[in-house]
């Protein structure tokens, strides 16, 4: 099954463009965890698979963000492998790693994701040039999501700049995304921060056929109106990612898995007028 016959098919299964991110954040963790489990391992391994076995049926893809098992040192990775291992296998898992290296470096990341890890998808980031996707182009079973437009205010240090002809670098990664996907096994998809829906619009037209991964709904504060409008057109198939809005939407409560589920099933039913162009 090819990257993009699996993302239609959840997304037809659940009925929604949602995805979880999974930040671990042990400073946020609901306290009943923290009066439970002793170890920061447990406690995330946890709370992960309770969020996802809260979630499942209100979303297409699960994030988790590798910075929040790395952090746990030298247990980090193996937290990992459990919380992934504990996804449903008809959900896409995007290991959120923002990696973006050459040669060997890249061969590896691409051995440790695609073939230790197994998951479907991945982000990187393409400022070292177009060659860090080349080790991870060769599987049409998997997806990249490429750094494109990204939803924080940074984005105006590099990707908002005029470059190469461009208006924005943003404009330039997404039209050589779209010439590379001739060339790739692998879906080549973007980044794009729902904070940046204005934006947006002049990016997706370079890569009509791109997949998305689109962060910055619910805690930043992007708009679903908005982000609507820009997607009006665009042929590529969106993920919407919201994080903190659900997974701590239950903060300290005893019964927090019973609101993350509410938050998620809320946030899917707000993500409809988009959900139904791709259903």
């Amino acid at each position: 099954m090819t990257f993009l016959e699996k993302l239609k098919n959840t997304i037809s299964n659940s009925g929604s463009v949602l995805c979880v991110g999974l930040d671990p954040n042990l400073d946020l963790l609901p306290q009943p965890i923290k009066d439970q489990f002793e170890s920061p391992e447990e406690q995330v391994s946890y709370f992960c698979k309770l969020v996802i076995d809260y979630t499942s049926d209100h979303c297409a893809a699960f994030k988790p963000n590798l910075a929040f098992f790395e952090a746990l040192g030298s247990n980090g990775l193996s937290v990992f492998r459990e919380v992934i291992a504990h996804i449903p296998d008809d959900k896409i898992i995007i290991a959120d790693a923002k990696r973006g290296d050459i040669s060997s470096t890249a061969e590896h990341y691409k051995k440790a994701f695609w073939d230790e890890f197994e998951v479907d998808a991945i982000t990187l980031n393409p400022l070292m040039g177009f060659e860090t996707l080349k080790a991870f182009s060769k599987d049409e079973s998997k997806g990249i999501y490429v750094l494109t437009l990204t939803s924080n205010p940074g984005a105006s240090d590099f990707l908002k700049k005029p470059f190469s002809g461009f208006d924005m670098m943003s404009q330039f990664i997404a039209d050589q995304l779209a010439k590379k996907s001739a060339f790739s096994d692998s879906h080549l998809g973007m980044v794009i921060g729902a904070t940046q829906a204005e934006e947006a619009e002049s990016v997706l037209s370079h890569h009509p056929k791109g997949a998305l991964l689109i962060p910055g709904i619910g805690a930043q504060g992007g708009s679903i109106s908005e982000l609507a409008k820009a997607l009006q057109d665009h042929k590529g198939i969106p993920l919407i990612n919201s994080s903190r809005g659900i997974t701590y939407a239950g903060k300290d409560e005893g019964d927090w898995p019973e609101h993350v589920a509410e938050a998620a099933k809320s946030m899917k039913q707000n993500l409809n007028q988009i959900t139904k162009q791709y259903v």
